[in-house]
């Protein structure tokens, strides 16, 4: 077994949380992702060259709200957010983009569990019984870093060419384009916003900017660091691919939010499965036998997690002081602001099909390229990435901005205002709101059904449309 693998599969395991017998029912057919034509990448095979769409709310709306996910999240993950608005607010459609390196994932048994046919066990044993269990051969190949050199020129530039494509599309419909992003995903908007499309600035061709915890800021390496950065990634021995949490293969941070979720969609009630429990660290073992539910919630609440905070939401209290029937602690959910079961719908994507909301594998070229973006002022990091966000001093007075700050707190509003000064876009433009500490990471897209970013979203939106 390699050096790490005992590590990812305990962690993996708490997101699978369970996977037990229970199956999922059917998929609806109601929204799908579609795959369009993206930016040719330097020795990139043509089935990779694309970028992938869910398109949420009525084709004849010609308002088009574009949605850029954060570090190692896919497009699902804005789904139930995207219903909600355009249920709200008539004339939007949303856009939630799904970045090429999802091709990669193997979706197979997951959209057999999200269609009934599958039990959750299976799914365990296809993604990670198979490393404990050698009498499983049929099962899910992670994909080698050898396989992919073309991977690691998967940065911003990629990124930027891809959401020009789509924002072109939407720009086709005849009605105002908005750009928004969670997390990196705002550093993201900041990126194409600033970046220079022969002379012009890519917010040109938008209404407005939406920051959800995510924003650029002006501190980008020197340009010895970011050769050293460069040369270091460039390295045969070095992963195309980010280490979500540190310690752990990418891949299988990717796996604990679609599997964990699943779970605890599908089978919220039902015990870990065989073998599962043994494989989990100490740091992530509850302390009671709990349900894929209280499991999920465990690794992701805020009042309960030692993860990461990126994978945080108040999804709960914590695990229940009393056991159910079966024997089992489920899941408290008092005092939370994203439910439980929304926030699991939003990493796995149930029910929908040959997508989820977490990213398996995750350009660190994307994350390295963005240090230097600078907020679209030039500077010397950006020529050794090869990136050109330098229109930063030249978007139109006419862009609107909303800045919503969770973990990001003040940081991600006061980042928003110098980009907006840096262009003597005045301050009524903007709309400027900080929830640190009230706000987790997440909570921004899965509060509900009371959410202080969404409120201030829908008359923003409507003043884009009018703008």
């Amino acid at each position: 077994m390699k050096r790490g693998l005992s590590v990812c599969v305990a962690a993996v395991v708490l997101a699978l949380a369970s996977v037990a017998s229970a199956s999922a029912a059917p998929a609806s057919a109601a929204l799908k992702l579609t795959w369009m034509p993206g930016y040719k990448s330097p020795g990139t095979p043509a089935k990779y060259d694309k970028v992938g769409v869910i398109k949420v709310g009525p084709s004849k709306a010609k308002n088009v709200l574009v949605l850029e996910p954060g570090t190692s999240a896919g497009a699902a993950y804005f789904v139930p957010l995207a219903s909600w608005l355009v249920q709200t607010l008539p004339g939007w459609q949303v856009w939630s983009v799904e970045r090429r390196e999802n091709l990669l994932e193997d979706q197979s048994m997951v959209n057999k569990a999200k269609a009934g046919k599958a039990s959750t066990q299976a799914v365990f044993n296809y993604y990670l019984g198979w490393l404990t269990n050698r009498s499983i051969t049929h099962h899910f190949q992670p994909v080698q870093d050898a396989n992919v050199p073309y991977a690691k020129g998967w940065g911003l530039k990629v990124a930027v060419e891809d959401l020009h494509g789509v924002i072109a599309k939407a720009r086709k419909l005849g009605g105002k384009v908005v750009l928004g992003g969670h997390s990196l995903g705002g550093s993201v908007v900041t990126g194409y916003a600033t970046w220079n499309f022969n002379g012009k600035p890519g917010a040109d061709d938008l209404a407005g900017l939406v920051y959800d915890d995510g924003a650029s800021f002006r501190s980008p390496p020197s340009a010895d660091a970011a050769r050293q950065t460069l040369q270091q990634f460039m390295s045969p021995s070095t992963s195309p691919w980010l280490p979500f949490v540190p310690g752990i293969p990418p891949y299988d941070s990717g796996l604990f939010g679609t599997t964990g979720g699943l779970s605890a969609i599908v089978a919220p009630d039902k015990p870990l499965a065989n073998g599962e429990l043994q494989l989990l660290p100490a740091s992530l073992k509850p302390p009671v036998p709990v349900t894929n539910l209280a499991q999920f919630g465990y690794g992701t609440s805020v009042a309960t997690s030692k993860l990461v905070f990126a994978i945080m939401a108040h999804d709960g209290a914590g695990i229940a002081t009393k056991p159910m029937s079966n024997g089992l602690y489920g899941w408290n959910s008092a005092g939370a602001i994203t439910p439980i079961k929304r926030y699991a719908q939003m990493l796995s994507g149930y029910p929908l099909q040959n997508v989820d909301g977490t990213e398996w594998y995750f350009p660190q070229r994307l994350t390295d390229d963005s240090s230097a973006i600078n907020n679209g002022v030039a500077n010397p990091a950006q020529a050794v990435f090869g990136i050109k966000d330098t229109m930063g001093r030249k978007l139109p007075r006419r862009l609107l901005m909303y800045a919503f700050g969770a973990y990001g707190g003040p940081a991600i509003t006061q980042a928003t205002v110098a980009l907006a000064k840096q262009s003597n876009i005045p301050m009524r433009n903007l709309m400027l709101i900080s929830r640190q500490g009230a706000y987790a990471h997440n909570d921004p897209a899965g509060a509900y059904p009371k959410n202080a970013f969404f409120s201030a979203l829908i008359p923003f939106l409507r003043r884009a449309a009018n703008s």
